[in-house]
């Protein structure tokens, strides 16, 4: 209750990012912090409510699982939706992904890997946008993320010897963690403004906004 009532209420109170707010500020640095200040209000408020339903249970001697495990603290967009809204990704990666991928691969002629791996993480986070809601923005909101995810399967999978070559150098794997996490976190935080503007027009004007381009 406290994540809830508390910090994500009082955040709300002109301390994260509106889009009434975002078309009343023009300096960049405070509108980052209002974007970050509602990337914050979305986990307590979500997270606040998901800890609420498990204490609920637990009275009635039902077990729920946990759905928020500190995704911002995620180094890697995959990790992150591994750790964001946990039921509904597994719902997603179950009902979505792992149908149609399999669906690809007996397809004749079999398109490429890579192919597949595009068409499924891509649909999927479609599908989780317009679970939102079936706005453009929710669904370039997904696409935004689909893109993200395939493209860190490929850099993992292009850069892993190098990466496990990091455990013999543990300040540069240090650095590295803290550049990727830095990464994903503002990806992830830049993606909410699609999430929260009503129409794809005024979310490109924050962009602009938040990188110092009009406004």
């Amino acid at each position: 209750m406290f994540k809830k009532f508390v910090i994500a209420d009082s955040l709300a109170l002109g301390m994260s990012l509106t889009p009434e707010l975002a078309a009343q500020t023009h300096a960049p640095g405070w509108l980052w912090l209002l974007l970050y200040g509602y990337a914050l209000r979305l986990f307590f408020d979500f997270s606040g409510y998901t800890d609420i339903a498990i204490g609920l249970g637990v009275l009635f001697g039902i077990r729920l699982p946990e759905n928020f495990i500190r995704p911002y603290l995620s180094t890697n967009i995959t990790a992150f939706w591994q750790r964001w809204h946990i039921t509904l990704s597994d719902w997603a990666r179950f009902y979505v992904f792992s149908p149609l991928s399999r669906s690809l691969l007996r397809r004749k002629p079999r398109p490429s890997k890579t192919l597949i791996i595009f068409l499924s993480q891509m649909s999927t986070m479609l599908v989780i946008g317009l679970w939102h809601g079936i706005t453009w923005n929710f669904i370039i909101w997904g696409a935004w993320h689909g893109i993200a995810l395939f493209a860190h399967k490929q850099w993992s999978d292009e850069t892993r010897r190098w990466y496990n070559g990091l455990s013999n150098h543990p300040w540069q794997k240090r650095s590295w963690t803290a550049v990727t996490w830095l990464l994903t976190f503002n990806y992830v935080a830049l993606g909410w403004v699609w999430f929260l503007m009503p129409t794809p027009q005024l979310a490109l004007e924050t962009f602009g906004k938040l990188f110092g381009i009009g406004g």
